[in-house]
């Protein structure tokens, strides 16, 4: 029978992540898509649910099995009565399904209508020519991952998990008194004896080949893809995201006085006019290169050289756009808006940079002394979730569930950092009220990936936390050992390459913690010149 307490706090659990899946999307939602693009909003609304879902799986696995040590998740009897094996297997199943087909498809159908992404759809498509369009290009995403998938189940389909055998056998005795009178040994006495002859040890070592289902094989595949993108986004979210909100408090706007107002006027109206050229530029230079291919080529014209070109200078572009856009918003703070300007939110900001920086030293420390080593050194967080055990799990829980989210954040506010710094792909910034549907869906795709590897890194961090969970078997043992890839967990190649990457961004941001803006002048020119 069900525990109904936790079938209660998971539905509750899930009502209130619809909530905050809805507010998130009206509130960071651009007016232009208020009325419009219902079906990627459901998409977006369904794929933070179920992204938020994934990392507290965890602690409902956890609540699930407390205080059973003989549960193993698979006799629902013993547990608490939810089946958590089929609740993993059904998100592993449903993550995919959300990043390689709704997502992508969602994505192409919404920016079909606007002609940025399907190079030669015009704007205002007829939604049959959306459909088409977005179809032929989910198309190819399906094949790529898709071949992927099923080559890799096929060949590394197996786990190959190392066991480790002892056997003890004693071969005689010595110094043993007799008692009686017949001579016999007293049988009492035998399990005092620790005094032997000799005794003779076996240790065998040995792998047990064992073949993994399909849920369990699409989790590792999907881990291994997104431990990538976190290794490095979540790396340096850990690092700029605590600076950036302190940032923001440092920063916060001040009244300026009619000099400073009539100089940050003119700059602004300046920027703004080479922006407006330089967009004129980029897309007379689009529909002169889409003009000269023709047919079936235009769909593959982004990946021509002048096409990678012509993105690299969109991305400066929208980089600069957004710098500007930035810059308004703070002019606007210091002067027209000023009266009505909150004063509290830069010390919401701070405040949520100091917790962000305690979050993140306690995550490095706990790596580096429990994770990272051969052998942990100290249990840390370990030990602290298990105090609550005792008198006040649902504490346990909950912090378990904020280590977890701060990660997603980490891997979020990474992504957009590095983006911004480098300018290898389009950047997607989450402003209130500012927010296209398409940056929305990049978001969730990304956090979605992220989930899994997430899962596996809580599991690994606090080992004693979740040691009767049904997820141990999966990440820390199955997945764990799946051919291939266990050579990259049982290194620890991706632990090295988070410790190694926030360290790098940290000294990166201390020398240069402001993003510069880009050099307009430059693009302007390069721009003129290819249109001549």
């Amino acid at each position: 029978m069900a525990d109904w307490f936790l079938i209660l706090a998971t539905s509750i659990t899930f009502l209130l992540l619809l909530v905050a899946a809805v507010y998130f999307l009206v509130y960071y939602q651009h007016p232009d898509d208020r009325n419009d693009a219902y079906f990627p909003k459901l998409t977006v609304i369904l794929g933070l649910v179920l992204a938020g879902a994934t990392v507290l799986l965890l602690p409902l696995d956890v609540a699930n099995n407390e205080g059973y040590a003989g549960c193993d998740g698979y006799d629902t009897r013993l547990c608490g009565g939810l089946n958590m094996q089929l609740f993993w297997d059904i998100f592993y199943y449903a993550i995919p399904a959300f990043v390689f087909l709704f997502i992508p498809f969602m994505t192409f159908f919404y920016e079909a209508d606007d002609g940025m992404l399907m190079a030669g759809t015009s704007i205002g498509a007829k939604p049959n020519n959306r459909f088409l369009e977005a179809i032929k290009y989910e198309f190819f995403v399906i094949l790529i991952f898709g071949s992927l998938f099923v080559a890799g189940y096929l060949i590394l389909g197996e786990s190959e998990i190392p066991v480790t055998t002892f056997e003890q056998t004693v071969a005689a005795y010595k110094d043993v008194e007799t008692t009686g009178s017949n001579g016999t040994f007293d049988l009492t006495m035998l399990p005092n004896m620790t005094d032997f002859s000799h005794q003779v040890n076996f240790h065998i070592e040995e792998t047990i080949s064992v073949a993994v289902s399909l849920p369990t094989f699409l989790s590792a595949f999907m881990a291994f893809i997104g431990w990538f993108i976190f290794a490095i986004f979540g790396g340096i979210g850990l690092a700029a995201l605590p600076l950036d909100m302190i940032l923001a408090f440092v920063r916060r706007p001040r009244r300026l006085d009619p000099s400073e107002f009539a100089d940050a006027q003119v700059n602004i109206r300046n920027r703004t006019n080479e922006l407006v050229n330089i967009g004129e530029l980029l897309k007379v230079e689009r529909d002169q290169r889409l003009n000269d291919m023709g047919g079936s080529r235009k769909m593959f014209s982004r990946f021509s050289g002048a096409g990678r070109e012509e993105r690299s200078a969109f991305l400066e572009f929208k980089k600069a756009v957004f710098l500007l856009e930035t810059d308004v918003e703070e002019f606007l703070d210091s002067s027209a808006n000023y009266e009505n300007y909150n004063p509290l939110k830069p010390f919401f900001s701070l405040l949520g940079g100091i917790v962000a920086f305690v979050l993140s030293a306690v995550w490095i420390v706990q790596v580096a002394i429990y994770i990272a080593p051969p052998e942990p050194l100290h249990p840390l967080l370990n030990d602290y979730f298990q105090i609550f055990e005792g008198f006040f799990p649902l504490l346990g829980i909950l912090s378990v569930a904020l280590f977890s989210m701060y990660l997603l954040l980490c891997a979020v506010k990474g992504c957009f950092k590095f983006g911004f710094r480098f300018m290898l792909f389009e950047i997607h910034p989450m402003k209130p009220g500012k927010t296209y549907m398409s940056s929305f869906m990049f978001n969730v795709a990304l956090v979605l990936l992220c989930s899994l590897p997430v899962v596996q890194f809580t599991v690994t961090a606090f080992p004693e936390y979740a040691r009767y969970t049904n997820v141990v078997n999966i990440m820390g043992t199955q997945v764990q050992y799946i051919k291939f890839f266990s050579w990259f967990w049982v290194n620890k190649v991706f632990i090295y390459a988070i410790l190694g990457v926030t360290g790098l961004t940290t000294l990166w941001l201390a020398f240069a913690p402001s993003d510069k803006p880009v050099k307009k002048k430059g693009l302007f020119a390069r721009l003129k010149k290819n249109k001549t």
